[in-house]
């Protein structure tokens, strides 16, 4: 694939241009997101890229950008450590999560890859290519997920590791680390549920140490943070900010990163999908400090950083942001050679009797009373009952859905609704009478 810009344009019908979660398309896996906003005020993510079911991350790093947060522009092959693009001559290991930073008119590409193996690679573009990468070595010290964070006074500091995190100051360089200034264990496990994934940022005087956070359910789906009054700490534990837990059945991790955008603070994190912990997508939900300096915990959302999905236009069935069951958002098309190939579509699939799928929320306006879903039936009939806010209320219709197909031809299925006007979260209630009975491909409301 050559290596140049894509722009995808999440709109809605092409009526109503709105953020929606994922923002990465179908085919397209961009997990680990580290945010930056340049001089030129665009925002762009560096993260990682899931390419396989069998591990995590690839060979390569792709950034996203965005002026808006609606229209998102997917630049690939900006560094390699394999390939026709490789610029890592030392290995051919997988890139693992990258930061960015910026000084005196060159981009600092920071990467880590297996075996706790860091470096730097540099360009003069935020989009690369990035080039001259160099390993950074530090003796019994190096791990994985560095961090990159510049103080008022232009003084950068290096951040990594895994369990318990590190700090050091950057030489002028950029390049390499005063290894007299390191601080172990600036965070850890045991006080502040800390397990990878470090990001700093400044607010107000106080320094918030942003990480994945393991302190519920024994795993990392937390994006959690701590404060201190120094970038060297000491750090207290400030909490989480948004729970990935429920994304998918087969969820394991989080990563993450929070941003000032035009005056609105963001928290970006990735969801899991396809049933597989190598699979994930990066989404991001707009976070509120309070006068104390924490954080309120934010829910995740299909709409992200955009108004209420519109149920007049189509809603992609992808767009759910909780599922409980067997159900899984997985790709029916997929050209993996290919990640932007708009023919890579995803679904929901795997459905067995009363599995659920949440989405939070859509915008039925002055009123529906009307759904139509694209289906692919399977050999036994099913139905999908419609629910709103909470599933333990009486469904406003209910859809029936054949039997008798093969679970791949697809075909518009309609069904009238207590009208329904106004913002509300939506449940979708599966009945099936066999294991993996259909698939949703997506829906639509009307009057």
């Amino acid at each position: 694939m050559k290596r140049s810009s894509f722009i995808l344009f999440l709109l809605l019908s092409g009526v109503i241009a709105s953020a929606q979660n994922p923002i990465c398309p179908p085919g397209l896996n961009i997990a680990d997101p580290t945010t930056r906003v340049w001089k030129d005020g665009k925002l762009y993510v560096y993260g990682s890229r899931d390419e396989s079911f069998k591990y995590y991350c690839s060979y390569d790093h792709w950034v996203l950008s965005t002026s808006d947060l609606i229209h998102w522009e997917y630049t690939p092959n900006v560094f390699a450590s394999k390939g026709p693009y490789d610029q890592v001559p030392y290995n051919d290991l997988l890139l693992y999560a990258p930061d960015c930073m910026y000084k005196d008119g060159t981009y600092y590409l920071y990467y880590s890859q297996p075996g706790g193996q860091e470096g730097v690679a540099t360009s003069k573009s935020p989009i690369g290519p990035f080039t001259n990468a160099r390993q950074i070595y530090l003796k019994n010290q190096n791990q994985i997920d560095p961090a990159i964070f510049v103080d008022d006074d232009g003084q950068a500091y290096y951040i990594w590791g895994q369990f318990h995190e590190k700090i050091a100051k950057l030489k002028p360089n950029m390049k390499e680390i005063d290894t007299t200034t390191i601080v172990d264990n600036l965070v850890n496990e045991k006080e502040h549920f800390f397990h990878e994934g470090g990001y700093m940022v400044k607010r107000n005087g106080i320094y918030y140490f942003i990480y994945a956070h393991m302190g519920r359910k024994g795993m990392p789906t937390c994006i959690g943070y701590a404060t201190a009054k120094s970038p060297m700490g000491p750090f207290k534990y400030g909490g989480v900010i948004v729970d990935n837990d429920g994304c998918d059945p087969e969820n394991w991790n989080n990563h993450g990163s929070i941003v000032e955008f035009k005056g609105q603070w963001y928290v970006f994190y990735h969801r899991t999908t396809n049933g597989c912990v190598n699979s994930r997508k990066t989404c991001i939900e707009p976070i509120f400090f309070n006068p104390d300096g924490s954080i309120t915990e934010v829910e995740m959302t299909s709409q992200g950083a955009g108004k209420p999905l519109d149920a007049f236009e189509k809603i992609e069935a992808e767009r759910a942001c909780l599922l409980f069951g067997h159900v899984r958002i997985d790709s029916y098309s997929l050209d993996s050679a290919n990640p932007l190939n708009p023919a890579n579509s995803d679904q929901l699939g795997q459905i067995e009797n009363k599995d659920r799928a949440i989405y939070k929320y859509i915008n039925f306006g002055e009123g529906a009373n009307l759904v139509s879903v694209r289906v692919a039936s399977g050999s036994k009939p099913g139905r999908i009952q419609f629910k709103l806010d909470n599933s333990w209320g009486a469904p406003i219709g209910t859809l029936d859905v054949p039997g008798g197909g093969d679970g791949k031809t697809w075909t518009i299925l309609t069904c009238k609704i207590k009208e329904i006007k106004g913002v509300h979260a939506l449940h979708l209630s599966f009945l099936a009478e066999e294991k993996e009975s259909f698939n949703v491909d997506s829906f639509k409301f009307e009057k």
